[in-house]
C-alpha cells in the first residue's frame, strides 16, 4: 500500500493495479503508465464553468440513455497498440466532464474505454497537457469529441476526428455563439453565459 506519493518512483511505469493501491491525498493521471501530478484544486472560475457546463448538459440528457459525470472521475484508456484490458490498463485520466452513452463502458470504478464527450478546462500550468498530450491521447484512444474550454480567453474549442481519425479543430466558440455536438444532436450551449462567472 502506497500511502505517500514520496514513495513512488517517477522513473517508472505504472498501470491501473498499481493506481487503485495508492492512498495519497495527491491527484494524478496515468498518461501511457508515467505518473502526471495533477493541477492543485481547481479555482472558483474553474469550479462555475464546471458546474455551468455540467448543469446544460445533464438538463439535456433528462430520460435520454447517455449519462454524464465529473471529476473527480476515472476513465480507463486501453491504447494501442496492446489495448489491454482491466489492471493492466496503463491510462487513467480524469477528465473535469465526460458523457457515456453506451453503459457496458460503465463500472464502480469509472469508466473503461472512450467515453462519447470528453471536456477539459485550462487551469494555470496545464495549458501543454491538455492541447497536446491529452488531445492526441484522446485521438489515440478513439473519444469522438473533445472539448477543450479556455477561462482566460473565453472561448471554447471542439475536435473532431476527420475519415483518417486525426483530430480537426473547430473555429474558437466565444460570446455570442452556440455550441453544438454531434455527440448530442439538438443540443446547444449558449457560450458567453459559460464565462459569465455564475
Amino acid at each position: 500500500m502506497i500511502t505517500d506519493f514520496e514513495q513512488l518512483d517517477l522513473g517508472k511505469r505504472y498501470t491501473y493495479a498499481d493506481y487503485l493501491t495508492w492512498q495519497f491525498a495527491e491527484r494524478v493521471e496515468l498518461l501511457r503508465g508515467w505518473i502526471v501530478k495533477m493541477s492543485p484544486a481547481p479555482n472558483l472560475r474553474h469550479q462555475r464553468i464546471s458546474g455551468y457546463v455540467f448543469r446544460r448538459i445533464g438538463a439535456f440528457l433528462e430520460e435520454k440513455p447517455c449519462e454524464v459525470f465529473s471529476a473527480p472521475f476515472d476513465v480507463r484508456l486501453p491504447l494501442p497498440p496492446h489495448r489491454v484490458k482491466g489492471d493492466k490498463v496503463d491510462t487513467v485520466v480524469q477528465p473535469d466532464i465526460v458523457v457515456v452513452c453506451d453503459p457496458a463502458k460503465l463500472d464502480e470504478q469509472g469508466c473503461i474505454g472512450a467515453p462519447d464527450i470528453v471536456v477539459e478546462i485550462l487551469s494555470p500550468g496545464n495549458t501543454r497537457r491538455e492541447m497536446k498530450d491529452k488531445l492526441e491521447l484522446y485521438q489515440t484512444a478513439g473519444v469522438p469529441e473533445y472539448w477543450i474550454v479556455d477561462p482566460d480567453h473565453e472561448f471554447i474549442l471542439v475536435f473532431t476526428p476527420n475519415e483518417t481519425g486525426q483530430y480537426t479543430g473547430s473555429l474558437p466558440y466565444t460570446e455570442g455563439s452556440e455550441l453544438t455536438s454531434p455527440a448530442l444532436p439538438g443540443f446547444r450551449l449558449d457560450v458567453g453565459k459559460v464565462f459569465e462567472g455564475r
